[in-house]
């Protein structure tokens, strides 16, 4: 299928590093925290890839070329994501973790399974994981001064980059999955099922990893680090489960989210910004703005 149509999604290919001096607790005296950020990067390299091959093959029975050019983009960010969780897990697993292969063989399987399932399974669980996605958007974006407050920026930014543009392509898996599955009682059912699905499927094996990390760490069996652990559960769920319920309401679509206004100013910061680094946010400033203006670009280069 040729594409003609020109996507508004940008594919940026930030070069993120993550040399030896990383500490894998890199949120001070969060350990909890760091594990739970730590834990969900286990398993963007197996979910996206899974993400971007059920994308391909649901692109050959659309001919919309405005949504197959989204598509495409969609694909092409989410292939820079994984790849870079990959090098940041590549350094989890050499410094500290080498335990987190156990999951990711666990993962290879699952996904391998998965796939195996019809297609409409298969875009029904994609749309439902993006869908879930808004919420942790919000969660992080609007707390990201009390999660990331004196943490190492290149994982901060790392993972505010990757919000970001969870939130730009948004609508794209569920536009895929309703122009290939219009709108029916079976398609309906198909798309709230891949709502849990999806969501519950990537928190299982996001707290397996982090249950590596806190029992390497002697942590997990110590009360106060499970009633820490248990504070952070509960305020992100506090976040995405109203997203999670509303993506299975019948006539749910994800573009009627309104956007954080943080995520706005990157995008339009970005698009001004020009030198080859990674855009990194000050994670000492009260406010941790966008990291575009004068002096966060002169802390960059």
């Amino acid at each position: 299928m040729t594409i003609e149509a020109k996507s508004d999604l940008t594919v940026r290919k930030i070069p993120f590093e993550f040399p030896d001096d990383i500490d894998p607790q890199w949120i001070p005296n969060e350990p909890e925290l760091s594990a739970m950020f730590n834990g969900g990067s286990v398993v963007m390299p197996y979910l996206e890839p899974f993400l971007i091959r059920t994308m391909r093959e649901a692109l050959k029975q659309l001919d919309d070329s405005g949504l197959s050019a989204d598509a495409v983009s969609f694909m092409a960010q989410e292939g820079q994501h994984f790849k870079t969780h990959r090098r940041f897990n590549d350094l989890l697993k050499a410094k500290r973790y080498p335990e987190l292969a156990q999951v990711e063989e666990a993962m290879v399987k699952s996904y391998a399974k998965l796939a195996k399932k019809n297609l409409r399974t298969r875009l029904a669980y994609s749309a439902g994981f993006e869908a879930m996605t808004l919420g942790v958007t919000k969660w992080i974006i609007e707390r990201r001064v009390k999660l990331f407050a004196g943490s190492d920026t290149r994982i901060a930014s790392f993972i505010l980059w990757h919000m970001v543009e969870e939130t730009e392509h948004k609508r794209v898996a569920y536009d895929l999955y309703t122009a290939v599955y219009p709108a029916s009682l079976a398609s309906y059912w198909a798309r709230m099922i891949g709502v849990f699905h999806g969501s519950l499927d990537v928190i299982r094996f996001s707290m397996r990893s982090y249950k590596i990390i806190l029992k390497k760490e002697k942590l997990w069996t110590q009360l106060s680090s499970r009633l820490r652990l248990a504070s952070q559960l509960t305020q992100f769920m506090a976040y995405v489960g109203p997203f999670l319920l509303r993506s299975a309401l019948p006539g749910h679509n994800p573009r009627n989210e309104k956007d954080p206004q943080w995520v706005l100013d990157w995008l339009e910061g970005y698009a001004k910004f020009t030198t080859d680094h990674p855009p990194l946010v000050n994670t000492s400033d009260p406010d941790m703005p966008v990291p575009f203006g004068i002096n966060q670009i002169k802390a960059a280069i």
